[in-house]
């Protein structure tokens, strides 16, 4: 029964981060900046949780809604899948993988460098696909290796800070709460 348990719970957190990531896609996910990335987005955070909390196929699918969203946001100025919903699905993924990797020697420490690491691999993926792509001919858009290297920095270590602070007060409180319901059972 734990196995069909685990299951159901899979579904719903994925169902739930899902969800939350549909509301932020549609109201303040994307909010607008005068770089040429077009907008600073919280969006990663919810695909950090889920690959953190229920693994990487979890993390992937919250992604993908990130990705969908991104391709619909008049925010977003890049159109193309291979930049806006391709790399989005590996951020779940990598956090999973760092947190799973370093949760034994501190777990404070696994939800912050994952929830960096998820965050980073948002803002490396989404711009080094599109200076490649650029740089290969495929995409049209005003974006060069210098300036995708500034929004990095400008952009994407302040989204990887608010991943940290977040993702680790969400999941220090969940398992909080878990533990107690856990102890209490017993």
């Amino acid at each position: 029964m734990r196995s069909g348990s685990s299951k159901i719970r899979k579904v719903v957190i994925a169902g739930v981060l899902g969800a939350v990531s549909a509301v932020l896609g549609a109201t303040v996910g994307f909010t607008p900046v005068p770089t040429p990335a077009g907008a600073v987005t919280f969006m990663h955070i919810p695909a950090i949780l889920g690959g953190i909390m229920e693994g990487p196929l979890v993390g992937a699918f919250v992604g993908l809604i990130f990705g969908i969203f991104s391709i619909i946001s008049p925010a977003v100025p890049v159109k193309d899948p291979l930049v806006v919903v391709l790399p989005r699905l590996f951020i779940g993924i990598t956090a999973w993988a760092v947190y799973v990797a370093l949760r034994r020697i501190n777990e404070v420490v696994a939800l912050v460098v994952a929830s960096v690491v998820g965050s980073l691999t948002n803002t490396v993926l989404v711009l080094g696909s599109a200076v490649l792509l650029i740089q290969a001919g495929l995409l049209a858009f005003p974006l060069t290796p210098a300036a995708a290297l500034t929004i990095g920095i400008v952009q994407g270590l302040p989204e990887a800070a608010v991943a940290a602070i977040v993702v680790t007060a969400v999941l220090l409180a969940y398992k909080g709460i878990a533990g107690r319901r856990q102890r209490a059972d017993l």
